[in-house]
């Protein structure tokens, strides 16, 4: 077939579900051993997602939906009519077995066995309601005639009301009246079902020109589908340029994303030792600062106290030696004397800062320990280990342009696969093709239209026999009603009045002769038009058709399905008309509509083009050398132990704490005066007095001279919180200094060994994760291709739209049209009876005849 050579050409753009879904499960079996091995876990590099576009979509032209309009009620009652005649379901399983047992045709012997018997009853049953109908309208053509003939016969003996005379009765005027009445009500009845015959046999005219706009489109909307097609390739072929490119830029940048990524995992032992290091170089300075702080606040503080020292040492012994006057031993002054000399010791300064160690000598050693720039030693760590992006750009530029050239010969791999299938010239003779059967079906339109005319013709004069009833009968009741006259007697009775009974008459025998031939055709026209709407429309509407021809070994024993054996030569694909049919009605593409990827599977191409396995071979290669990093040369880390044993740790920090934690003075001067007062109070008034309260104003005065402003003088306050903060810094620094100098130099070690020992594993990793991250890219290419062949490329709605318009043509247009034809014409047969009945009453009363009743002695005597 001409178009399965164009269609096979879309099989190559898409991986089939069947390897994808194998790899898939590849990929989950590798992420479930990554998470059972704790050492191997690490999340995989998120891939950017790429922006394919949009596939040229086809726009389509038929709409494959029918409104009946007015005319659908009458197709509505056909449908309910036909319903309560066959309630029953739709026998799949019936036909079903009826089909394979009848495969290889059934020789009248063969009906007696009891399968057979058993299918056939069930047949019946199935079709109890048609064949009672059917019965009826064939008893109904056989006796029509015979009863004609008997009637005619009956009536030439003068019975039936052949007899020209007619008995008067009172009630005869009642009679007449419902005789008309009802002949009347009957002919207006047949004259609906006339009107509802034409009406379908004139839909049927008309819905055959919509036909040919459906036939128009569908053919436009095939044309569409192979114009399309090769465009819609050309795109998905076109997009593997996007993934190319893509990797292309990731190649060109392998050093900040490969390098990047070096970097940040040796990065994790790395920049920690690194960052140790420059925060020791930081605390070294700290440190100097911080001794020179404590040996100008020291000096400060020294030369403050020393003054203070002076003046109270020379107070309290002027304070003694006055304490030491004879005035002192009397017996009531002594006491006051020895309370006032028990205070003389309280009388000096508080902190001793003279007896503080000096930290010259740590100071002198840190100087000789900075002449050492350590920071700008880890910064050139820091420049060394950043170089790697570098590093791997340079190292692997070989690497890189040997897959850019795989890579586009990987696109000429697709190029040439590609044109090996001669697309657009099968879809341009598939199109031509097209074209030739529109103007072979064209060419019958002209034959169509002339059957149609003479199917037109037929069924009109078909009608024309039941008006030609209808005629007479309304002419009858025209001329019988205009001239009855009452006065007159049957014998009297009017010309027109006669000529009204003599066209019922007629008209009871064109009933007689017509009415069996119309009921024949009626009967053949149900019998045939109602199991077509029942066994082909209803279950073509609702898709039980489909699951009848999709049923496993249905057409032959050995082949499972039919559509793919029809198809594609092998019945073991599970490829259903009904599923296919879905598919297209979802305007879905050809290649998932059909399973083409069970013919022709594209996954082995794909693995030898884009996921070549070669690619992730050339990468295994790769070898990248970061041994002439060095994160800290030997002059750094001596620098760091000479750090550590400047003598930092030897300082008494605890005797700085202490000192500057205490009081200028032992105790309040002013408090020690207001005492030494109060007890110069008690003594007798005379020079001991004086002399006390003396000495208690000169204490003041040093008070006021020298402590206060020691104590607010800037200098004083600012030497001392700096000392306090200073000591307190030292302390930390210098506590475990050792230790932490020897924890920064054995992290630094560590990361060194990790670079130059463990690299090669760290790089194979991550080099691992950027070829994924590569493959990624191919992955998204070839998986948008499958979804774009599911959903876009080749979309099949056509397909669909053939189906549901032959549906429309076949059962919208015909059967419904042809069922309420019959209706109409069935209802109209069945009227002619009692038609018949009151016509013949009734032209009793219009006919002249020959005897009449006389009266005498008006006793009523029959003539």
């Amino acid at each position: 077939m001409l178009w399965t050579r164009w269609l096979v050409l879309l099989l190559w753009f898409g991986a089939t579900s069947a390897e994808q879904q194998q790899q898939q499960d590849e990929r989950d079996g590798h992420r479930a051993e990554v998470k059972s091995d704790p050492r191997r876990q690490r999340s995989s590099p998120p891939v950017e997602p790429l922006d394919f576009g949009f596939v040229p979509a086809a726009v389509y032209d038929t709409h494959a939906y029918y409104e009946p309009g007015t005319i659908g009620i009458l197709f509505h009652m056909v449908h309910a009519f036909l319903y309560a005649v066959q309630p029953n379901s739709f026998p799949k399983d019936l036909i079903v077995r009826v089909i394979q047992q009848n495969m290889g045709g059934i020789k009248i012997e063969e009906w007696r066995k009891p399968e057979n018997v058993l299918l056939l009853l069930q047949w019946i049953h199935y079709e109890s309601g048609f064949l009672i109908c059917a019965v009826f309208g064939i008893v109904f053509v056989v006796l029509t005639p015979i009863v004609a003939t008997c009637f005619c016969m009956c009536r030439c003996c003068d019975n039936c009301g052949g007899e020209m005379h007619q008995r008067q009765r009172k009630n005869a005027d009642c009679h007449r009246g419902f005789f008309t009445a009802s002949l009347i009500a009957t002919t207006i009845f047949i004259i609906l079902g006339v009107f509802v015959a034409y009406a379908a046999n004139h839909n049927v005219s008309t819905q055959i020109k919509s036909t040919r706009r459906l036939i128009n489109t569908n053919m436009r909307d095939l044309k569409t589908f192979a114009n399309n097609t090769p465009a819609q390739i050309e795109y998905l072929t076109a997009q593997y340029t996007t993934a190319k490119n893509k990797v292309l830029s990731d190649l060109d940048n392998i050093g900040p994303l490969l390098g990047a990524r070096i970097h940040s995992h040796l990065g994790k032992e790395v920049v920690p030792a690194l960052d140790a290091a420059l925060r020791m170089a930081g605390a070294m300075r700290e440190t100097k600062e911080a001794l020179e702080n404590v040996s100008s606040a020291l000096e400060i503080l020294q030369e403050g106290m020393g003054k203070l020292q002076a003046s109270l040492t020379g107070e309290r012994s002027s304070l003694s030696n006055t304490l030491s006057d004879p005035a002192c031993t009397n017996g009531a002054v002594s006491p006051t004397c020895n309370t006032i000399r028990s205070t003389l010791p309280q009388l000096g300064v508080n902190a001793d800062f003279s007896k503080l160690p000096d930290v010259n000598h740590a100071l002198t050693n840190i100087n000789t320990v900075l002449k050492v720039d350590l920071s700008n030693f880890v910064q050139k760590g820091y420049a060394s280990f950043n170089d790697t992006s570098a590093l791997v750009k340079e190292q692997t530029r070989n690497i890189v342009t040997g897959v850019k050239s795989m890579l586009d010969k990987i696109g000429s791999e697709i190029t040439a696969f590609s044109k090996m299938f001669p697309v657009e010239s099968s879809l341009a003779n598939f199109t031509i093709f097209l074209n030739d059967r529109h103007k072979v079906i064209e060419s019958f339109y002209p034959q169509i239209d002339q059957m149609d005319f003479y199917r037109w013709i037929a069924c009109v004069a078909v009608l024309c026999t039941v008006v030609l009833i209808l005629a007479f009968n309304v002419l009858g009741l025209l001329c019988g009603t205009c001239g009855y006259d009452r006065q007159a007697t049957p014998t009297t009775r009017g010309c027109l009045s006669n000529t009204g009974g003599n066209l019922l008459m007629a008209g009871v025998g064109f009933s007689f002769i017509f009415s069996w031939v119309l009921m024949g055709l009626v009967t053949t026209l149900f019998v045939v038009g109602g199991n077509v709407e029942k066994l082909i429309c209803e279950p073509l509407a609702n898709r039980q058709l489909f699951k009848i021809i999709d049923t496993p070994f249905l057409v032959h024993p050995e082949k499972r399905n039919f559509l793919p054996g029809m198809l594609f030569q092998n019945p073991n694909i599970e490829l259903t008309l009904g599923s296919m049919y879905r598919e297209c009605y979802e305007n879905n593409g050809l290649y998932h509509a059909l399973q083409l990827e069970n013919i022709f599977n594209i996954n082995s191409f794909l693995n030898r083009t884009v996921y070549n396995k070669d690619l992730a071979k050339v990468f295994e290669g790769v070898q990248v050398d970061l041994k002439d990093i060095m994160l800290l040369d030997q002059a750094g880390r001596d620098n760091l132990m000479n750090f550590a044993n400047a003598g930092v740790g030897e300082i008494d920090y605890p005797a700085y704490l202490v000192e500057v934690n205490k009081g200028v003075t032992v105790v309040d001067l002013l408090s020690f005066c207001s005492d030494l007062e109060d007890q110069a109070d008690q003594l007798p008034r005379g020079a001991l007095e004086n002399a006390l309260k003396g000495h208690a104003s000169s204490i003041r005065t040093i008070h006021r001279e020298q402590v206060v402003p020691l104590e607010q003088a800037m200098k004083y306050v600012r030497a001392r919180s700096t000392l306090s903060q200073s000591i307190k810094l030292l302390q930390r620094t210098s506590n475990d200094l050792p230790v932490k100098v020897t924890n920064i130099l054995s992290a630094i070690d560590a990361a060194e060994y990790l670079i130059t020992h463990n690299a090669s594993h760290v790089v194979k990793q991550e080099t691992k994760a950027f070829v994924q991250s590569l493959v990624g890219y191919f992955k998204q290419y070839t998986e948008w291709v499958k979804n774009s062949l599911t959903a876009e490329v080749a979309q099949c709605k056509p397909i669909s739209n053939m189906v549901d318009s032959m549906e429309i043509v076949a059962c919208s247009f015909i059967v419904d049209s042809v069922n309420t034809f019959w209706m109409g014409l069935g209802a109209c047969c069945l009227l002619l009876i009692p038609s018949i009945i009151f016509s013949v009453k009734l032209a009793k009363y219009y006919r002249r005849m020959d005897t009449e009743d006389v009266f005498e002695d008006g006793q009523e005597n029959w003539n």
